[in-house]
């Protein structure tokens, strides 16, 4: 027997790829997006605690009550929304389990859900296996800023849900005051429904302020708010993240998430709430000590042929390889890789339909050394 794939478009990610390559010929991996550096000792410690205190078996399938309470205490702290940690709070396996529920618990066959170009990979499958169709629309390249008149443009009688990323992986652009109320007036005159991917909250540069949907109580009435401990805490391999979205949104939400994962590792989860509770410093310092990693890598690469582009939020930095080679970027990381010895990201697996373009996106979440052994061999380029 042969099975008939509902993903006939969809094969190993960019992301493993890459990942894999740079184990292979020893490169220096700035592909794949995490850190290479430990999680807060206190994090750690608060982990193993756990553990000895017998926290092994499942969680609440809403995640524990503990955690969820400071989820909705720092989303208020932040954003001056009150929610209820018992009915607007769930946690999640990770961002990408929640942008799938979100998805599926919200989207029926035939229906249309609109993504903002370049998108992560994980937005097109959540919406094909739903039998629905995702409507790209390109951000201006220039910025990647969102052209509200193309959003509008795109907008159809199917049309049940947009999708936003903020800050955006992979350009590091945020989204502004004027964009959360552009947003809010599309949505609420299409009665559309918004996941906003904002695992990448507590990154956002130059004293800029992060502009959740949560801050918008129109917006917040109709969105499934995503986050990622993960990418907060430096440890991506532990997949916890959580969604924020009304009761009623909440309750369709859950619905899902508790046949797709039921609950999440628990002793992370007290492990977070320890933190969350202990030690707000970590995540309300981490635009400084990101920005000074950001530019940090953006005055190594000023000696390379590289040309940066800005980063406003995130820890990604896209840059111009035009200097180098003419070739398409899938080439051109492939090339970096095997000849170079840097593993980068190319940019086209974001689109549907990739610009002419010659970026590549690097990760500066990674050690002093890290940086300095990749820009070492970007140099010689």
């Amino acid at each position: 027997m042969q099975i008939e794939t509902k993903l006939p478009a969809v094969g190993t990610t960019i992301f493993t790829v890459m990942s894999q390559l740079a184990i292979e010929h020893k490169a220096v991996n700035l592909g794949q997006g995490f850190p290479d550096f430990d999680p807060p000792q206190r994090l750690q410690d608060a982990l193993a605690r756990a553990m000895r205190e017998g926290r092994n078996q499942y969680a609440p399938m809403t995640g524990i009550p503990r955690l969820r309470e400071q989820i909705a205490q720092k989303t208020e702290r932040l954003y001056g929304r009150r929610v209820s940690a018992d009915t607007e709070v769930t946690v999640t396996s990770g961002a990408t389990e929640a942008i799938f529920a979100a998805v599926a618990c919200s989207v029926r066959a035939g229906e249309e859900v609109i993504v903002l170009d370049p998108c992560y990979d994980s937005y097109q499958p959540a919406i094909d296996l739903q039998g629905a169709r995702a409507v790209h629309v390109p951000l201006r390249l220039s910025d990647f800023a969102v052209d509200w008149q193309r959003v509008r443009d795109a907008v159809t009688p199917r049309t049940r849900m947009i999708i936003v990323n903020t800050p955006h992986n992979p350009s590091g652009a945020v989204f502004s005051a004027a964009d959360l109320d552009t947003l809010a007036e599309l949505a609420q005159t299409h009665n559309l429904w918004v996941l906003s991917d904002e695992v990448y909250e507590h990154i956002v540069y130059d004293a800029a302020q992060h502009q959740s949907v949560l801050r918008h109580a129109a917006l917040a009435e109709r969105s499934f708010v995503i986050s990622s401990f993960g990418k907060t805490f430096h440890c991506t391999g532990w997949k916890l993240g959580y969604c924020v979205a009304s009761k009623t949104l909440t309750a369709e939400f859950r619905k899902v998430h508790q046949y797709l994962t039921f609950c999440s590792f628990q002793p992370a989860q007290w492990a977070f709430a320890e933190m969350l509770e202990h030690a707000p410093g970590h995540y309300l310092e981490l635009p400084v000590f990101y920005q000074a990693k950001r530019d940090r890598f953006r005055h190594m690469l000023t000696h390379t042929r590289l040309v940066a582009l800005p980063v406003p939020g995130g820890y990604f930095q896209l840059v111009d390889y035009s200097a180098i080679r003419d070739v398409d970027d899938l080439n051109f990381c492939d090339w970096l890789v095997r000849e170079a010895g840097v593993a980068a990201i190319p940019l086209s697996p974001f689109y549907e339909s990739p610009p002419d373009a010659h970026l590549v996106r690097l990760c500066f979440a990674k050690n002093e050394a890290t940086l300095e052994a990749a820009v070492e061999r970007l140099c010689r380029l």
